[in-house]
């Protein structure tokens, strides 16, 4: 039990901000009026966005070392929520309330809110920088919320007769 209280690496700096965004975060995604998604969709895009996440995780923290989540060895329950619900919420909000008309004001918002995110996860202490920059994260994140997530979501979003 005590290896398991360890593992959550509870005792870690900044802790609560990734907690209470994730789980904000997530009661947007459920509870908001649905207009472009179904709970088909948010569960597909919950799960996709989620598993590309942890695998950006093992590449970007693990294999290649850029950025830190609490304890360096230990991936605890900050990290957990963090990457399970931070990005698949926002792709789900964003998917949401995406249209033709809106699609760039959208882009830019979510670009922004974003690394605002990931710069609040840096002050609290939370997230360590090792060889990373969050200028980096700018175009990432604009080409996830330009490309790729439309392009998810035209996968998903099918007719089912």
């Amino acid at each position: 039990m005590e290896t398991f209280i360890k593992n959550l690496n509870l005792d870690a700096k900044g802790l609560w901000l990734p907690i209470t965004l994730s789980l904000i975060l997530l009661l947007v995604a459920l509870f908001m009026p649905k207009k472009n998604i179904g709970w088909r969709e948010l569960y597909i895009t919950i799960g996709v966005i989620g598993l590309v996440t942890w695998v950006a995780d093992g590449i970007f923290a693990r294999f290649l070392d850029l950025v830190d989540f609490g304890h360096p060895k230990i991936s605890g329950i900050g990290e957990l929520v963090t990457y399970s619900f931070v990005p698949s919420s926002l792709a789900v909000i964003y998917l949401n309330y995406l249209n033709l008309a809106n699609k760039w004001k959208l882009v830019i918002i979510f670009t922004l809110i974003s690394t605002i995110i990931e710069w609040l996860v840096v002050q609290v202490g939370y997230m360590k920088l090792s060889h990373w920059n969050h200028m980096f994260s700018l175009p990432i994140f604009f080409i996830v919320y330009s490309f790729v997530l439309p392009l998810h979501f035209m996968i998903i979003k099918c007719n089912i007769d």
